[in-house]
């Protein structure tokens, strides 16, 4: 069954795989971004994914968005928080502006997001909220506190949600995906990311199309029975009970 799928952060990097993969696996797909327009006219004319601009960290504009999306596509089936932001810096030098820019679009968003489609959800006895966390998230990462803090509110969220949303047929995941080969990665030093490597046991980035299919099937019809669960896809970096 064809079912209708919003992407927060879409149009690039792990987004952009996400979106692709759900559009192959049958969905009809809406992604979102904040600023880069250049990268969302490229990302559309690849896939043919519309692309919707807001900032994900208003509640307003997603409940603006969200209909906006809603009345060209149907009611949302499938929501991947995925939006995210860092402003890395040593706790003692970073201040209450890169403390809340953060928070605002890293987990903020994911209430704004969630509270505008989990009703509908609920009330069709379906649907499908994945939240892209980070294996920093499950471990802490020195120099991103805030973000840390973030990545951690969203899996406590995902479980506590996936209690309230089970026995109406919503199921509420999240995946912590290591560290990825995406543009940000891959600009690195070298030196920095031969250091990254060496700490992956199977020896390698991830690849964003792999945290894609993760995601796929989480939103799948046939993960009906997985709900609060933390999916890793970290190479073994990092072995969460």
């Amino acid at each position: 069954m064809a079912r209708n799928a919003i992407v927060t952060g879409g149009t690039r990097g792990i987004g952009a795989a996400i979106a692709k993969c759900l559009k192959e696996q049958g969905c009809s797909v809406a992604a979102t971004y904040a600023g880069n327009d250049a990268a969302a006219a490229a990302f559309t004319g690849e896939t043919g994914i519309k692309a919707y601009k807001w900032d994900v960290g208003d509640y307003d504009a997603c409940k603006a968005g969200v209909a906006e999306i809603e009345a060209a596509q149907g009611p949302t089936d499938i929501l991947v928080n995925n939006a995210g932001i860092t402003r890395d810096g040593m706790f003692h030098k970073i201040g209450p502006k890169e403390w809340s820019e953060v928070i605002r679009a890293d987990l903020d968003s994911v209430f704004n997001m969630t509270h505008n489609v989990f009703p509908g959800m609920r009330e069709r006895g379906f649907g499908r909220v994945v939240n892209i966390s980070s294996i920093n998230g499950q471990k802490g990462q020195m120099g991103q506190t805030n973000y840390s803090a973030a990545k951690a509110g969203m899996i406590g969220f995902t479980r506590a949600l996936a209690q309230e949303g089970a026995f109406k047929g919503v199921t509420v995941n999240a995946v912590a995906p290591g560290y990825i080969a995406t543009d940000m990665v891959a600009a690195m030093p070298e030196e920095a990311l031969k250091k990254i490597t060496a700490q992956i046991p199977v020896g390698r980035l991830g690849e964003v199309s792999e945290i894609g299919e993760c995601v796929a099937f989480l939103a799948g019809e046939n993960a009906g029975f997985i709900t609060g669960a933390v999916l890793t896809a970290n190479g073994g970096q990092y072995i969460a009970s």
